[in-house]
This record gives C-alpha cells, sequence and structure tokens, in this order.
C-alpha cells in the first residue's frame, strides 16, 4: 500500500473523530436513541487505531508557542489530583478526577493530532457538516410527531433532556460555522446551496430549546468565515461577513419577532424571553462560586467539592456551569491561573496563528472550537471530554504535520 493510501485510510479517523465529540447530540435522534451500545465507546475504540497511523503518516514539528498552554495543562490535572486531597466530597469527587486525569489527556491528544493532519481535519469538517443537518432534521421530525424528546421517549429524566437539547445545539451551531465558511469558499450555484443549508441550520437552531447553542451558531456563522478570510489576507472582506452575518440575524429575529404567531414552538427563543430567562438556575450557581471562592481562598474547595458546600449533596450536575469559576472555587488561586493559562493560551494560540495555518484550516477550526468554548463558559464541567477535544484542536494551531514525502499543502513528491 502506497504512502498516499496510508494517509488517506488514516485521514479517515475525521470519523469517528466527530462521531465521538458530538455522540450526546447523536443519542438525541429518534433513529440512535436506543443503540444497544454506548456509541460515545464504540466511536472512541474506531478513532484509536487511526491515530497512531496520522502519527506515523508525518512529519511532526511543534511550535515553541505551544509550549506555555501545553505545559499549563499538564500542571492543571496535577494540581486537581492535589486539590482532592481536601475536597469534602467523595461521589462527585472519585465521577470526575478519572475523566480529568485520564480521558482529558486522551481528548486533548486526539484533538491535536486530528486538527493538525490536514487530510483528518478536512474528514472530520466534512463529518461534522453531515452530521449537523442530520441531528436538525431528527429534531424536528421528532417535534412534528409528538413521539420524541430530545434524550428519548416523552417523560425522560429531565437532566438527560436538558444535557442533550444543550448538545444538539452545539452540533448544529458547528456545522451551521462550516457551512457558512464554505459560502465563502464556493462559488456559482454550489454557493446558493450552502447558503441554503446556513439558513436552514439556523432555523433548525431555534428549535432545541439550548440558548448557548443558539448564540454559539450565530457567532460560529459570523467568525469561522471571518478567521477564514482574515488569514488569507483579506481583512476588509472578513469585517464585511460579520457585517452581513450581523445584519442577516437581526433581520430574522425582527421577522419573528414582528409576529409572534410565527415564533410559536421556537422552544429556543421561547427561553431567551419572559419567563425563560428568570427560570435559569446559572445565576444562583455562579454567584455561589464566587462566594466559596472568596471565602477558601487562596487553595479552593478541592476538587469535586462545589455542590457539597452549595448545599446541593453530591449532585454532580448542579457544578458551576461555568470552567473558570470552577478551576477558581474548586482549584483556588493554581487553579485558576492554570487554566487561564491553559484555555486561555489555547484561544489566543489559534487567534494568533490564524494567518500561519494552511489554507482552509483557520475556518474549519475555528467552526469546530468556538461552539464547544462558548458552552464550556455556561454549561458542562472540567471532566466534560467534548471541552478538552476542542482545546486539542485549538491546539493544533501551534503544531505542524507534514506528509512524509510531502509538502505542507499535501503535494506529493515525485522522484526525478
Amino acid at each position: 500500500m502506497g504512502r498516499r493510501s496510508v494517509a488517506g485510510l488514516a485521514a479517515l479517523a475525521g470519523v469517528p473523530a466527530a462521531g465521538m465529540q458530538f455522540a450526546g447530540a447523536l443519542k438525541s435522534a429518534p433513529a440512535l436513541a436506543n443503540l444497544p451500545f454506548d456509541l460515545t465507546l464504540l466511536c472512541a475504540a474506531a478513532l484509536a487505531p487511526g491515530l497512531p497511523l496520522l502519527l506515523a503518516g508525518a512529519r511532526w514539528r511543534v511550535l515553541p508557542v505551544l509550549a506555555v498552554p501545553l505545559g499549563c495543562c499538564g500542571l492543571l490535572w496535577l494540581w486537581l489530583v492535589v486539590a482532592a486531597l481536601w475536597s469534602p466530597s467523595r461521589e462527585v469527587m472519585a465521577a470526575k478526577l478519572p475523566e480529568v486525569v485520564l480521558v482529558a489527556p486522551a481528548m486533548l491528544l486526539a484533538g491535536l493530532v486530528v486538527g493538525a493532519d490536514g487530510g483528518a481535519r478536512r474528514v472530520l469538517s466534512g463529518a461534522v457538516l453531515v452530521l449537523g443537518p442530520f441531528v436538525a432534521g431528527s429534531i424536528a421530525w421528532g417535534m412534528l410527531h409528538g413521539e420524541v424528546v430530545l434524550g428519548g421517549a416523552v417523560g425522560a429524566n429531565p437532566d438527560l433532556v436538558r444535557v442533550q437539547y444543550q448538545l444538539a445545539g452545539l452540533a448544529i451551531a458547528s456545522a451551521a460555522g462550516l457551512s457558512a465558511l464554505r459560502v465563502v469558499e464556493s462559488r456559482g450555484v454550489w454557493r446558493l446551496f450552502w447558503a441554503g443549508l446556513t439558513g436552514a441550520l439556523a432555523v433548525a437552531g431555534l428549535l432545541p430549546g439550548g440558548r448557548a447553542g443558539l448564540l454559539a451558531l450565530g457567532l460560529a456563522v459570523a467568525v469561522a468565515p471571518a478567521a477564514h478570510l482574515w488569514s488569507a489576507g483579506r481583512a476588509r472582506a472578513a469585517l464585511g461577513w460579520v457585517g452581513l452575518a450581523a445584519g442577516a440575524v437581526l433581520l430574522g429575529l425582527a421577522v419573528l419577532l414582528a409576529d409572534p404567531a410565527r415564533a410559536e414552538g421556537l422552544r429556543t427563543l421561547e427561553r431567551f424571553t419572559g419567563e425563560g430567562l428568570a427560570a435559569s438556575a446559572r445565576p444562583v450557581l455562579w454567584a455561589e462560586a464566587l462566594r466559596w471562592a472568596g471565602e477558601t481562598l487562596p487553595w479552593g474547595l478541592g476538587t469535586g467539592g462545589f455542590t457539597l458546600a452549595a448545599g446541593n449533596g453530591e449532585r454532580r450536575g448542579l457544578y458551576p456551569h461555568n470552567h473558570a469559576l470552577e478551576a477558581l472555587s474548586e482549584g483556588g488561586l493554581p487553579g485558576i491561573l492554570l487554566w487561564l493559562g491553559a484555555f486561555g493560551g489555547g484561544v489566543a494560540l489559534l487567534a494568533g496563528r490564524l494567518r500561519g495555518l494552511p489554507a482552509g484550516a483557520a475556518g474549519r477550526l475555528v467552526a469546530l472550537v468556538l461552539p464547544v468554548a462558548l458552552g464550556a463558559m455556561v454549561s458542562t464541567d472540567m471532566g466534560n471530554r467534548m471541552v478538552w477535544f476542542a482545546l486539542g484542536l485549538a491546539f493544533s494551531a501551534g503544531v505542524e504535520a507534514v506528509p512524509r514525502g510531502g509538502f505542507p499543502d499535501g503535494r506529493e513528491v515525485v522522484p526525478a
């Protein structure tokens, strides 16, 4: 088997990577809701053999700019282990700590390798472009027939339903960002096709009920194509696209809000108004996280200790719902400083390297990272694998993978 065939086979690792990253959204689809196996584990098992092939199929160069955020990741994992020594929690800490120190490094590595390899990155993006419309169509079908609620049958576990509509929103948001990217990359009739798909996904984002997902969709549609244009040296076009996207969003909202009947059944829009915002528990959790962070300075409550301190017992679902506040309240000053170095460093790395990335990479990485990054600031906890995989994608901007026997753009060296 030639080098090109092996590289193509390895690039297919992008398919299970997409399935693993958005497995929670896929489980919301009626066709996949009752699978007799765990879809996440299946996709992870399928991805595992692809990573060594990707690593062996390229010459890897790690840029010095990656040293600080990567080092902060390692120190953050170590610090959370140390902080577990004084945590009052047993159940939450026992569940979270293995995810942080065992699963998180594996997810970070997977995101870094898949994101840095040009072929795997393109396959990952293509798979998400298929996955997003599939999830959106499944949600619409379920709502139309009244037989399926996100996460399973009507009357299912409300915590499961809540988490899965959030994941569905993030999957739709990433797909919409990638679709909008294809609008600026394409020509002719294909541009109209991708514009239509972007609009359809934007409408689908109004269905699940996830406010963060809708905000992420708007940001992904505006920022991913702008990042692509910026990376190509077209700064004015990038600013123009952001203005166009903002105008389209405002126009769409004006049309919906002008006639309340049009917004009926759009659960996401309903949750942005009236009782939807007032019913959110996030402000209370954020205030509690800040209070306990102040009372336990400089070392924090200890890993997993927030829910007990806030009076919610060993109920992991009532974590601070903000990665930074979780790092501060449970890890103290060392926790928040290391978190800023890791996650803030990852964002800074991706933003600073936009013009140094291969053609097409900037917009795709932004579309895949931005929705999950926003989700981390309003939901998920430190053990969430999606966040670490997305951080790995951001870190991939600090790695150059040159195919063996080829050039950085994928051209093959032909012997004289």
